[in-house]
């Protein structure tokens, strides 16, 4: 008797923005999990930081709280990220966590932390225009700022 062959997993679709106000200062970052039906928003803030590393803390946050190795496409409307994961992390690793001018990578901490969160996962990493009305941008931008002004209660 034959068997089905195993279902591909699902794609979880990622969401991911952070920012300051002013730059440095007090950061809120956010990020939207979505499988099939189901969704997941995260979000939270730090006191005094900047625009990089909210955006860096929001997709890491994003990746850690998958359970399981999955594909997954996160969208994001910073180049920084997208472009220091996909192109800019093979030389920094091979230089020893240095720039091209050799100074030590900005936010090395965190994009260790990245790296390690995305090392299960088969990731797409899509660039998104922020502020251009796409739906899931505006709401990840949303909580983002809604966890930054918490910050400012404090």
């Amino acid at each position: 008797m034959d068997s089905d062959p195993p279902r591909p997993a699902a794609t979880v679709e990622i969401w991911t923005d952070g920012g300051c106000k002013p730059n440095p200062g007090p950061g809120g970052w956010a990020a939207i999990l979505r499988r099939g039906q189901h969704e997941r928003e995260l979000s939270g803030f730090e006191p005094t930081t900047t625009n990089n590393r909210m955006e860096l803390t929001a997709a890491a946050i994003a990746l850690e709280a998958l359970k399981r190795p999955c594909r997954v496409v996160v969208h994001t409307d910073s180049e920084y990220v997208r472009l220091g994961i996909t192109r800019w992390r093979q030389g920094w690793v091979r230089r020893r966590w240095r720039n091209a001018a050799g100074d030590p990578v900005a936010n090395m901490d965190l994009w260790q932390r990245l790296l390690a969160a995305a090392e299960p996962h088969e990731i797409e990493w899509k660039w998104v225009r922020g502020h251009s009305g796409h739906d899931m941008n505006e709401r990840a931008d949303q909580l983002a700022t809604e966890a930054r002004e918490r910050a400012l209660d404090r």
